[in-house]
């Protein structure tokens, strides 16, 4: 491998363990609420709504036109969509209010808490996917903006790395609640931010001089797609049930608020 590709694959593993930071806040902390676990659940929707509407869709519609750039993202909700339909997912009878949530963590129901655990890691392992599938085509971003010199890199792997962190809390916390395992929640953690190394490696292999610009937007695009479902699909519905709609909303905003945060500072750190 030559400097450059070397350069791009340094680049790109910040990603990976700013998701694994992301995991130790969790195992580092106490085995979530289920009230926790919604909120948090609404805040992770927030930002990957945010990065799916207002960063990864919004390039692709302004890249490709209106009808191309939709075609994409739509065929990346139709691809995630047939994934999860082969992906089981456990039901269990919601809990109707605040109180009898809490009448049922206190009787310690064993049965009803390990359907529970089932159903939140059923949602965690798609979770898990669905950032795999943006950490994929964020690392191919990274090598290819190294190619443009170090410093253009540096600026947008670090922000890349920014909002990694919440990314790894989200795919950690859950699986941390469902098996009780430090070691599993760091490990399904750190893969699904390691996509993006896969990605500059398999790019590497197979486009060694460039990439079609318009092949990254639309593989972008697609990647929103993805997102939107996961979130409208797994991840609201179980903060939901959780943290009550009210609270829950005000995660899913504050959510969307800090990754719009992030992604305009990725936009001035990042030169034209």
């Amino acid at each position: 491998m030559d400097s450059q590709v070397m350069l791009g694959i340094a680049l790109s593993s910040l990603g990976g363990f700013s998701t694994s930071i992301g995991a130790l806040f969790v195992i580092m902390s106490q085995a979530p609420s289920l009230k926790m676990l919604g909120l948090l659940q609404g805040f992770a929707a927030g930002l990957m709504l945010s990065i799916s509407f207002f960063d990864l869709a919004h390039n692709a519609l302004n890249s490709l036109g209106f009808l191309r750039g939709n075609l994409w993202f739509f065929a990346g909700v139709v691809f995630f969509a047939v994934v999860a339909n082969f992906i089981p997912e456990p039901t269990v009878a919601p809990i109707s209010d605040e109180k009898s949530r809490k009448e049922v963590e206190d009787e310690g129901n064993k049965d009803f808490m390990k359907k529970r655990r089932r159903q939140v890691l059923s949602s965690a392992i798609i979770t898990a996917i669905g950032i795999s599938l943006h950490n994929f085509p964020e690392g191919v971003a990274v090598f290819l903006t190294s190619r443009k010199g170090l410093r253009v890199g540096l600026n947008l792997a670090l922000a890349i790395s920014l909002h990694n962190i919440p990314e790894g809390i989200a795919v950690a916390l859950p699986v941390y609640f469902a098996t009780q395992s430090k070691w599993q929640a760091f490990k399904l953690a750190s893969l699904s931010g390691f996509a993006g190394l896969m990605g500059v490696i398999v790019i590497a292999c197979l486009f060694p001089s460039s990439l079609n610009p318009e092949i990254l937007e639309g593989i972008l695009g697609s990647v929103g797609g993805v997102m939107a479902f996961l979130t409208l699909h797994e991840m609201l519905p179980l903060a939901f049930e959780y943290a009550g709609q009210k609270q829950s909303v005000r995660a899913v905003f504050c959510g969307m608020a800090f990754m719009s945060a992030s992604l305009y500072l990725l936009r001035i750190c990042l030169p034209e």
